[in-house]
């Protein structure tokens, strides 16, 4: 029996619903911050060229009699769709996961890692189950794939739908290239073509193994510092999630802030410890933490995310190194890695602590779950005990003064109890935890979530009065344009508070002002990087002899 002339009006529709599929397989969307995603109204480039090139191959086979695209074309193309549907999925996810875009030179070494793991730790039905479910996933989405590719394929045997689809193809494709070339709004309804995520991540895995890498970034060692101005003492380094120059700008943000810093001060002076300050130019605002983080660590300038990840390939002097070179034991606190963090490595940290060894069983406060003032007790706990042991260098970004800022845990003030099993009271947690973020009124939440900040970092210096710490708090980069406003600078604020009389003298010849209190016309002692080689020197034995290098940091 021949085949009917044309498709019948249920198979139309069944062609529709495999299109649907295929393009909401390449224009998936991360629901923000999670592994889980979502559809988007937007349209795949690669789905429309695949329509194209099947409906022209089809129509010169119907034209000249050679073979239509069958079961195997749309076998080999599931495959295809179902490589481009994971790394879709990667590229989305990874932002809202890691921080940072997907990177496959760091991120593919993950899987050696996972099947390590499951090899030494899970027990045989553990490993059976972990492979059906991989096989059933394999399954599912192929399948899924391949009986939308067969849908295609099959309505390439007529001449109406082959057609329709080749228009259909050739006018999206046209709208995609011309849209972009000509910066036309059309091309806002495409999404992000995943056949360049794949070209730029193996371009880029080339690319770091070249010669031509070890030459792409300047070669700028770290400055020379004996660190004897610190010798003996624990180092805390704490980036401050958002902790901008907006919090003294901006006057209704600054009075709020205020609270806070009048707390941190007064507990500084009842336990002799000075306090340092100034502004520094960050190389990101808004986000992308992880380029001022960087910079710092290494005293490059890092601005762009290809820098980054190109830095990240080579062998670099960093912080942690020149500590751990010189007998302190190394850390990163990292409250918010809820994975591996395989850049890690290149720091040259002896352990990172991630949400899983911080073990923080604690209510459970929004997205990123765990009080700073629970990972600074815990910390404190793990590696800040009696001595004798190793000087302690500590890397440790924050995570409760994120957007959108709540909820903001409760303070606690009994350090002991911080660490127990009911850290807080009923009422205090679960008022906390009722917050809900109000994204048309952040400027409050951003300022609140500083007073609870400062506070715990007062009550931190009460609870260890004795204790020699040289404790260095910095933002990161501003928070974003809706809390700031348009057109605020790249500033942040940076204090470093100690004990120790010689480096509080080195900071202030280096351009830091004495105490919390900055405004619009306080010294900016440089960019980031420029921070690394201040530091850097006032840690130094002749630390003091700054004089040119702090003139010259007073004006950038």
């Amino acid at each position: 029996m021949s085949a009917p002339s044309r498709p019948a009006i249920r198979q139309w529709f069944t062609l529709a619903a495999a299109l649907l599929l295929l393009n909401a397989a390449l224009t998936l969307g991360n629901v923000w911050p999670t592994p889980w995603v979502e559809p988007r109204a937007e349209v795949s480039v690669e789905v429309a060229a695949l329509l194209l090139g099947l409906a022209v191959y089809a129509e010169l086979a119907a034209r000249r009699g050679f073979a239509l695209p069958g079961k195997l074309t749309a076998l080999a193309l599931a495959a295809l769709m179902f490589l481009l549907t994971i790394g879709r999925y990667a590229d989305v996810t990874a932002p809202a996961l890691y921080g940072r875009p997907v990177n496959l030179y760091w991120d593919a070494r993950h899987l050696p890692n996972v099947g390590a793991m499951l090899a030494e730790v899970a027990k045989p039905w553990m490993l059976v189950a972990f492979l059906a479910a991989l096989i059933a996933f394999v399954a599912v989405i192929g399948g899924a794939l391949y009986w939308a590719l067969a849908r295609v394929e099959w309505s390439m045997r007529y001449a109406a739908p082959r057609r329709a689809l080749g228009a259909l193809g050739a006018a999206l494709v046209a709208a995609f290239f011309l849209g972009n070339a000509l910066e036309w709004p059309v091309a806002y309804w495409f999404s992000s073509p995943v056949l360049a995520t794949y070209r730029d991540q193996v371009a880029f895995v080339l690319e770091a193994h070249s010669d031509a890498a070890r030459n792409a970034l300047p070669a700028r060692p770290l400055a020379p510092s004996d660190l004897r101005r610190v010798a003996g003492a624990d180092v805390l380094l704490m980036f401050l999630e958002s902790y901008g120059a907006v919090t003294y700008d901006s006057p209704a943000i600054a009075g709020i802030v205020a609270n806070g810093r009048r707390e941190l001060a007064a507990a500084a002076d009842a336990t002799h410890r000075d306090v340092s300050s100034a502004f520094v130019e960050s190389t990101t605002f808004g986000g992308s933490s992880w380029l001022a983080h960087s910079t710092l660590l290494t005293g490059l300038d890092v601005r762009e995310p290809a820098t980054y990840d190109l830095l990240l390939t080579q062998q670099r002097p960093t912080l942690p190194k020149l500590f751990a070179s010189l007998g302190f034991r190394t850390l990163a606190v990292m409250p918010g890695l809820k994975n591996d963090w395989p850049e890690g490595e290149f720091y040259g940290f002896d352990a990172i602590l991630g949400e899983r060894d911080l073990d923080y069983r604690g209510p459970e406060f929004g997205w990123w779950r765990i009080p700073d003032q629970y990972s600074l007790a815990k910390l404190d706990s793990l590696a800040l005990g009696a001595r004798p042991r190793p000087p302690v260098f500590v890397f440790f970004p924050t995570i409760n003064t994120h957007i959108p800022f709540r909820p903001t845990p409760p303070y606690q003030p009994d350090w002991a109890r911080v660490l127990g099993p009911h850290p807080f009271d009923d009422a205090a947690a679960a008022a906390s935890i009722a917050q809900s973020p109000d994204w048309t009124s952040l400027g409050g939440p951003y300022a609140e979530s500083f007073v609870y900040t400062l506070r715990y970092l007062g009550g931190y210096l009460r609870a260890r009065p004795d204790a020699d710490i040289v404790l260095i708090l910095l933002g990161d980069h501003q928070p974003a344009a809706s809390v700031t406003g348009v057109g605020a600078r790249w500033d942040v604020p940076v204090h470093v508070i100690t004990s120790r009389g010689d480096l509080t003298r080195a900071l202030r010849e280096a351009g830091f002002v004495a105490g919390l209190d900055l405004t619009a016309t306080s010294p900016r002692v440089g960019g980031m990087a420029k921070l690394t080689t201040l530091l850097l020197r006032a840690f130094d034995s002749h630390g003091a002899e700054t004089g040119g290098a702090s003139a010259e940091a007073r004006h950038d």
